[in-house]
This record gives structure tokens, C-alpha cells and sequence, in this order.
């Protein structure tokens, strides 16, 4: 199967050197590009891809905005975004994650990097990178505003999970791999994605990363001060 990537970033050779290294591949093609938010918005509505790398600083609609958009529509709920940009600061990685993302990635990855990340959103797996996860569990502790006025679940919803659920959901709110989490665990990383999947189905959210913002707002796991 074939995963359908759309571009959305107001550079257009940036636009063309994604495009030909996607297309390089026999897994993945290029269905549309767009310039800014408003444009990739219309363009996921009509070509639906599966995948969408979105920039945050584009003239008019910025990805955030866009993003937000996009995942709000019900038409749209199989695409996922990639957030891919430069400016990877506590708030843009905590703004991204409320607009639905399912995915924050810096514009420095590497190329062979960025082609597992669409594979790994596509897949329907969350990626944040090692900076975007940190920088989320900053932006609570430096901005407790924030989290309220985005709360995704309340500690009580946590009880329709299952002992192991929570357990499997705490670990990945501290960074874990699912192969790590099944060490802890003793049990295989299968098994620990089904409780990820099971967890995010009994919890109504989209992804891995809004896990990790449950875990932190419900207070399943809590979050160390940076100095």
C-alpha cells in the first residue's frame, strides 16, 4: 500500500527536494503541495493523503492553525500531520500537540529520518522527538494555564483503564520505546502497543502524544522542573 504524502510549506524548493526524495521510494508518493495553511487545508480535503508534513510559519494560515483545521474535520480523520520546522520551542511543540499533531520533528533531521517518521505516522504511531518531548513537559510546568485551558481528559476517565494500560502509558509519558516499556514490563512490545491502542480507544484521543499529555495533566506521571 502505497502512503499518500501531501506538503504544505511556503518554500517551494524546500516543496520539490521533499517531493523527489519521497517519490524516491516505492512505499510513499507525493499527491499535493501546498503554500500556506488555508491552501493545505482545501488540498487535504480533496485528495485525502494519509500523511501531511506541515510547516509552522507560512503567510496567512499558519500550520498550527491548519493543522488545527485539518484534524477537526471528521472527512480527514485517517490523515496525520507531521509538524516539520525550525522552531522547535516548548510552545510551539505544546500548540502543535493541542492542534492534533502526531508528530513534531525538527527541519535538521536527516533524510532517511524524516522517511521513518511518515512511516511510523502512517502506521498510526505518534513521533516526537527527543527535544519536542522535553520541551511539552516544560511547557506544562512553566505554563499551568496552558494545560487547563486545553485539558484532553480529567484524572477520574483514567479509571476505565486497566492496571497495565496505565502502567504502559506512564512509561511512554517518560520517553520509553515500546520495546523498553516491554522490558520494564516483562511482557512483548506487541503487547505494549495494544495497551497504547487500547488506552488511546478507551480515552478518545488520537495518539501516542496525546497519551503523554494525559499522563501529565492527570497527574499518572509527574514532571520534573528543568533547571
Amino acid at each position: 500500500m502505497t502512503i499518500r504524502v501531501m506538503l504544505a510549506d511556503d518554500q517551494a524548493l524546500l516543496r520539490e527536494t521533499f517531493r523527489m526524495l519521497i517519490d524516491s521510494c516505492d512505499d510513499m508518493k507525493v499527491v499535493a503541495e501546498a503554500a500556506d495553511g488555508r491552501q493545505a487545508v482545501e488540498l487535504a480535503r480533496g485528495h485525502r493523503p494519509d500523511v501531511v508534513i506541515m510547516d509552522i510559519r507560512m503567510p496567512g494560515t499558519d500550520g498550527l492553525a491548519a493543522t488545527a483545521s485539518l484534524c477537526a474535520q471528521r472527512e480527514l480523520t485517517g490523515t496525520r500531520v507531521i509538524i516539520l520546522t525550525t522552531f522547535e520551542t516548548d510552545e510551539y511543540v505544546a500548540r502543535a500537540i493541542w492542534a492534533g499533531a502526531s508528530g513534531f520533528l525538527g527541519k535538521d533531521i536527516g533524510a532517511s529520518d524524516l522517511l521513518t517518521a511518515i512511516r511510523t505516522v502512517a502506521a498510526g504511531n505518534a513521533l516526537l522527538s527527543p527535544n519536542a518531548t522535553r520541551a511539552l513537559i516544560a511547557r506544562f510546568l512553566a505554563t499551568p494555564e496552558l494545560d487547563a485551558n486545553n485539558r484532553l481528559a480529567s484524572p477520574d476517565q483514567l479509571a476505565v483503564l486497566t492496571i497495565r494500560e496505565r502502567e504502559a502509558m506512564a512509561l511512554a509519558a517518560g520517553g520509553h520505546s515500546n520495546e523498553e516499556i516491554a522490558a520494564r514490563l516483562v511482557i512483548s512490545p506487541l503487547t505494549v502497543r495494544t495497551h497504547l491502542h487500547h488506552a488511546m480507544a478507551k480515552l478518545n484521543v488520537r495518539d501516542r502524544a496525546q497519551l503523554v499529555v494525559i499522563a501529565y495533566q492527570s497527574g499518572l506521571v509527574q514532571a520534573t522542573p528543568r533547571h
